[in-house]
């Protein structure tokens, strides 16, 4: 009869095991945040699903259990919970009330990940091939020939680095002409756009802004910071006039440009004035650094936006993290002075108080954009020349939370339209 017994136990035992969850805390609980998300792209690269649990303990990570997965979270220093079935069935029967903001998002496929970089980057030179490096998530480095040549269809999911997209070379001219990096710059860009048959750096540039428009339109997820964002957004204003002076381009710019900026071919922004000057360290009107320069350190903070999780699973999925508060941080592009957002641009972060707006979203075709202002989440006023940033030093970043929450967005498999 012992005997019995123990055989049953151990039965029961196996089956519980075998009906066991992992659960991926994402409140203050968790060790290393950003590593989670690895995680999660881990497992989805292994083809097995993983389940989102918006608004649960700072957007919580489901699935089922494995031996590998629970090796690989132990490796990687990631917090985790072994739950049993019967609670991961209570946990979804919570979420699924309809007076609770909560919801399941399925992620079904890892998405391909293609970052717009020039060559010699280091992975430190931008916050998203940082933390995608120290996340685990593999990706693929792209430039203007392979974007020229038609391989962003490959991806699902484009990056662009902190980039010029008018032909200006960062507006960098005024303090760095005679730097040796930035002669190489200007020097490596006209290789290029004489290699791919364009007169013009501006012209080459254009062509890459319109190409990923395309590929936004098509379906493509695209995701941009700093300067890359308002940047690209002047390119496809201008693109049929000559905003460039002389120093940049080899002849003068359009007489009187401002007046002919064309705001509807633009993803995000309206009514912006460029800067005159070919000396200053600006693109426009756009950017609110000037705005941000005059708030102390310790008061440069913007909030997150919390949306209905069953309604608006979009913007929820997007602004996952344990705060609704997140430190401000610098960049050439700082952040979105709010009077230049056109009506349907989508505010996910913004600093109230200053009128701006870090963190933008909106739709074009089939396909999804976002911008994040400033350079580096976890260094406040980011220089030329500066070290890199240590993650290991900031494993629970909300700044580069909402990165990676823009990394798996393009997983979710889509939602029937509630009626």
């Amino acid at each position: 009869m012992k005997r019995i017994l123990l055989l049953l136990l151990l039965g029961c035992t196996s089956l519980q095991i075998w009906a066991s969850y992992l659960l991926i805390p994402m409140d203050e609980n968790q060790r290393n945040h950003l590593k989670a998300y690895g995680i999660a792209f881990w497992v989805l690269e292994r083809e097995v699903d993983v389940d989102w649990l918006l608004n649960y303990r700072g957007g919580s990570f489901l699935m089922k259990h494995a031996a590998a997965i629970e090796d690989e979270l132990l490796i990687r220093g990631v917090s985790y919970e072994v739950i049993p079935d019967a609670k991961s069935t209570a946990i979804l029967n919570s979420i699924s009330n309809p007076e609770v903001n909560q919801d399941v998002v399925r992620l079904n496929k890892a998405p391909k990940i293609a970052v717009y970089s020039p060559s010699g980057k280091q992975p430190w030179d931008d916050a998203v091939t940082l933390v995608l490096t120290y996340a685990e998530i593999p990706y693929t480095i792209v430039y203007d020939q392979e974007v020229v040549e038609g391989e962003l269809p490959l991806y699902d999911w484009l990056h662009l680095h902190h980039e010029d997209f008018t032909g200006q070379y960062g507006r960098f001219y005024g303090s760095f002409r005679n730097a040796a990096w930035y002669k190489q710059q200007v020097k490596d860009n006209e290789n290029m756009a004489a290699k791919l048959g364009f007169i013009k750096v501006s012209e080459l540039k254009l062509k890459v802004a319109q190409t990923i428009q395309e590929f936004t339109a098509g379906g493509g997820f695209l995701f941009s910071m700093c300067s890359g964002t308002d940047s690209y957004d002047i390119a496809l204003a201008a693109q049929s006039i000559d905003i460039c002076e002389e120093m940049f381009d080899g002849d003068g710019s359009t007489p009187d440009y401002n007046s002919q900026l064309d705001y509807s071919k633009t993803f995000a922004f309206k009514d912006f004035l460029l800067k005159t000057n070919p000396l200053e360290y600006e693109f426009s009107t756009i950017d609110a650094t000037t705005v941000h320069n005059r708030t102390p350190e310790n008061q440069d903070k913007f909030s997150l936006f919390e949306f209905s999780a069953k309604w608006d699973p979009v913007p929820t999925m997007l602004c996952q993290n344990h705060t609704s508060i997140v430190d401000g941080f610098m960049g050439q592009t700082t952040a979105y002075k709010k009077q230049y957002l056109k009506s349907e641009v989508l505010i996910l972060g913004e600093n109230k108080a200053l009128g701006s707006a870090r963190y933008i979203h909106g739709k074009f075709g089939k396909g999804t954009w976002t911008f994040y202002g400033g350079h580096d989440p976890e260094d406040y006023q980011h220089l030329v020349g500066d070290p890199p940033t240590d993650l290991n030093l900031h494993p629970n970043s909300p700044g580069y939370r909402l990165i990676l929450n823009n990394v798996l967005f393009p997983a979710a498999k889509k939602k029937k339209q509630k009626t």
